[in-house]
């Protein structure tokens, strides 16, 4: 067993978020999706695009795409993450997919729009990546810091995350600004170079991250023979677990509930921005840089005042908010008026991500050894939720024509996700700061 609070352990931890969040910022929002969008129109004169001998429509060719890597990680990470507990390869299993996500982002440099078959089945294993590495990830904050530390470090982990995306997209977009004074022929040029740049970024710095980071945490690692089977059989042990503990189970229908709003809102609001306000692409990437740094102080403050009246006040707190960012989004027809929401945003979206994080480490049993086992049921909870958000919010814009009645309409999975949590206020565990 590892020391806990260990400071250069932690910080190697909270490294891997400076490392690989420059994939969420730079690829999932900012610059691959105006790209793809852009430069597959120009190849095929149209949004009607052929994929694999279909004729589909480009936006709905990535949606699918997206969702596509989420279910892939739904059902493969409970099984590989029980396979880590077992035979104590949780480092090894997040260096793979940190490594899959890193090389696809690398490799989409190639991606010119023709070839957009080739572009999809990279943007998927960039996704797998991304979100696979995380499971082993999330995983190791119990086991690196005591039960009193876990805000404060998550909280750590998400403002380095949300700095080192910033810088990175800001050299990018003075790159690609400034492209003929780089050596670049053509902007698009520029462009395909920051996926080169985002893929060494998130290579280079987890360096450190595994370096320090155990790979063994409680015991030694078990013959490779027979992984598969004690692979299941851990995580069986640990659903039954998760099945006799009620605030646990509580927590993670909550969970599902708002994040599925929140990560659908974050995901979206761009193509709100654009599409319902006619927002210049260059005043959205300023909006979206502005969340990034508002997010910073949102983990930080979150974390503070968890202290003070726990975490699960907090999080009402916060689920309130986001009910009035979704009234508000219906009535928002200014840029100015897009501005303050974004601004209020910003001061939740990185409080409500990092503190459901803590929040879920502290209801794991004290002293177990299936870290990323339990960890996989909160990350395959955030994937489905993600399907979930984003597949209701697309279903009920086709239906009622208007993304600000599907933004409305996120409102019902926050209230939904605050009612399930309010009895958690009698959790002395999460209720307040021991």
């Amino acid at each position: 067993m590892i020391e806990k609070n260990n400071p250069k352990i932690i910080k190697a931890w909270c490294f891997y978020d400076w490392a690989n969040s420059v994939y969420s910022l730079s690829i999932t929002t900012a610059i691959f999706p105006a790209y793809y969008s852009a430069s597959v129109k120009a190849a095929f004169g149209s949004e009607l695009v052929r994929f694999f001998g279909w004729q589909v429509r480009d936006s709905v060719i990535y949606s699918l795409a997206l969702s596509f890597s989420f279910l892939v990680v739904v059902f493969v990470s409970p099984v590989l993450s029980g396979i880590a507990d077992y035979g104590s390869r949780k480092k090894t299993f997040m260096k793979f997919f940190a490594y899959l996500g890193s090389l696809s982002c690398v490799l989409l440099y190639f991606f010119t729009g023709k070839n957009i078959e080739y572009g999809i089945i990279l943007s998927v294993l960039a996704s797998i990546g991304f979100a696979g590495s995380l499971v082993f990830y999330n995983s190791y904050l119990p086991d690196i810091a005591t039960e009193d530390r876990y805000d404060a470090v998550s909280a750590r982990g998400f403002s380095l995350g949300y700095i080192g995306s910033v810088i990175l997209l800001v050299l990018n977009l003075v790159n690609i600004t400034y492209f003929d004074s780089f050596g670049f022929a053509e902007k698009s040029d520029a462009v395909r170079f920051t996926f080169i740049t985002v893929g060494l970024w998130w290579f280079g710095f987890s360096q450190y991250t595994f370096h320090y980071l155990p790979d063994s945490v409680y015991f030694e690692k078990k013959k490779t023979s027979g992984l598969f089977r004690h692979g299941f059989l851990e995580l069986k042990k640990v659903f039954i677990q998760v099945k006799s503990l009620p605030q646990t189970r509580r927590f993670l229908l909550s969970f599902f509930f708002y994040i599925m709003a929140t990560i659908t809102v974050i995901y979206l609001a761009g193509l709100f921005a654009s599409e319902e306000l006619g927002m210049e692409t260059n005043k959205l990437i300023m909006v979206i840089l502005f969340l990034q740094l508002l997010a910073i102080a949102g983990a930080q403050f979150f974390a503070w005042v968890s202290k003070h009246i726990g975490n699960v006040y907090s999080l009402i707190i916060m689920i309130i908010v986001w009910v009035g960012i979704c009234i508000g989004a219906y009535y928002t027809r200014t840029d100015f008026q897009f501005y303050i929401l974004a601004l209020v945003v910003g001061t939740v979206m990185g409080g409500i991500q990092s503190l459901s994080r803590s929040t879920y480490s502290k209801l794991i049993p004290e002293g177990t050894t299936d870290t990323a086992s339990f960890f996989s049921f909160y990350d395959v909870t955030e994937k489905l939720a993600t399907v979930f958000g984003t597949l209701s919010f697309g279903l009920i814009n086709h239906f009622t024509g208007s993304m600000r009645t599907s933004a409305l309409a996120l409102g019902i999975f926050f209230i939904a996700g605050l009612i399930v949590i309010l009895p958690l206020r009698k959790d002395s565990k999460i209720s307040y700061s021991r």
